[in-house]
């Protein structure tokens, strides 16, 4: 039995984070400079850097400050910017949550806002300290996964072993979600035909073929250099990869981001933009995705790498994968599993038993390496979507 921090919504969270949060770029020194003096105690830096605003920005930072990964909430303004501070503390307080903002021009500068923030966090986080956990099924969990730094290892190694962990979560009732759709290009007919419906098939599909479109006429695909140096040779090949990390069960639903998914089951999270090609690179980087699966409640990501990322995220623990021996060898100190011994002969079910045993493990506090480094690595750019129609996610 696992145990968690109940939220006023009914969702539990496995962690208790303190979120201090810059609302424009021109805040992001002084909310840092708040937050750093806290880091070792469950304190994180988010926010986003825009002053025009975004509707999708809105949501993601609601959705993110309402996660029941967190348990309190520190604004910080400019002043001047066109982030509604008003509506996001709004949202904020409706849920019990503490919650203050500071606004630079108002409090008299960088320095008195700084002072004013390590006030409220020495104040905030004894109540934090003091909450009362409550127990948890594995059935609440909410568990995200994304790849980066593939190589020919990981469609063999990591992503299949990451699939098989998918499928006993989503056997034991939990949420798993994963995404990239620009990274599905070419396995739109084997994922439809997994569809609980024909009508979510169609869905699905035509979610690969919008990103392939977005990418087009970008005239850059998904497909870096370090996968062609790791072997890959085409983005179909590293589509294959990228898609066995779902597994093999049913797909229950497609989101979009910040949507929560309603039960539990398998989704697939639609990152690319709707619309004309307006916003640049969809996934400018692998923690972007990561916050898009936060902001739908994952707890967590399995994070599957070859060539060696070493990121974590604010809010919520990354777990490492690593398909390559040889990375792993070099790199075992930014890892949580070594799935490249598949190649040297150990059972592919054996790593998935690891990472369901090692997902359960920290649901129920064991940090992961990227958590001990002290990475939390946060980015939030423009965007915007669509809700998710009806045969997005069929009853």
């Amino acid at each position: 039995m696992l145990e968690g921090y109940l939220r006023s919504d009914g969702r539990k969270g496995i962690r208790n984070h303190l979120a201090v949060v810059y609302l424009v770029e021109c805040a992001h020194h002084v909310a840092r400079e708040i937050a750093y003096p806290f880091r070792e105690e469950g304190v994180h830096l988010i926010g986003f850097p825009g002053c025009f605003p975004n509707d999708y920005a809105q949501r993601m930072m609601e959705s993110l400050c309402t996660h029941p990964n967190v348990g309190a909430v520190l604004l910080v303004s400019l002043g001047c910017e066109s982030f509604n501070r008003f509506k996001l503390e709004k949202a904020v307080a409706e849920t019990g949550r503490p919650v203050a903002t500071l606004v630079i021009q108002r409090e008299g500068g960088t320095r008195k806002t700084m002072e004013r923030g390590h006030r409220w966090i020495r104040d905030t986080l004894p109540m934090l300290q003091q909450a009362q956990k409550v127990p948890m099924e594995v059935s609440e969990l909410v568990i995200g996964t994304v790849c980066g730094g593939s190589d020919g290892t990981s469609g063999i190694t990591g992503n299949p072993a990451v699939g098989l962990a998918f499928d006993r979560l989503v056997l034991a009732g939990a949420t798993c979600i994963f995404e990239e759709t620009g990274e599905l290009i070419g396995c739109e007919a084997v994922m439809s035909a997994r569809a609980k419906t024909p009508e979510l098939g169609r869905e699905l599909a035509a979610s690969v073929e919008k990103a392939a479109a977005y990418y087009a006429t970008l005239g850059f695909g998904s497909f870096a250099a370090g996968n062609a140096e790791g072997g890959l040779s085409t983005i179909e090949e590293k589509s294959m990869g990228a898609y066995a990390k779902s597994g093999s069960s049913q797909i229950s639903g497609l989101i979009k981001p910040g949507e929560v998914p309603p039960r539990g089951g398998l989704y697939l999270m639609d990152v690319v933009p709707d619309g004309e090609v307006r916003f640049g690179f969809p996934n400018i980087s692998d923690n972007a995705e990561i916050v898009e699966m936060m902001a739908s409640g994952a707890h967590m990501t399995l994070f599957v790498t070859a060539r060696g990322s070493v990121v974590g995220s604010a809010l919520g623990p990354v777990i490492k994968v690593c398909a390559n021996p040889e990375t792993y060898a070099r790199m075992a100190g930014d890892m949580d599993v070594n799935a490249g011994r598949v190649l040297s002969g150990t059972a592919l079910a054996e790593v998935g038993n690891e990472i369901f045993d090692l997902t359960l493990k920290v649901a129920a506090g064991r940090q992961t390496a990227s958590e001990a480094l002290g990475h939390a690595e946060f980015i939030l750019t423009y965007k915007s979507f669509e809700p998710a129609g009806p045969a997005c996610l069929p009853t």
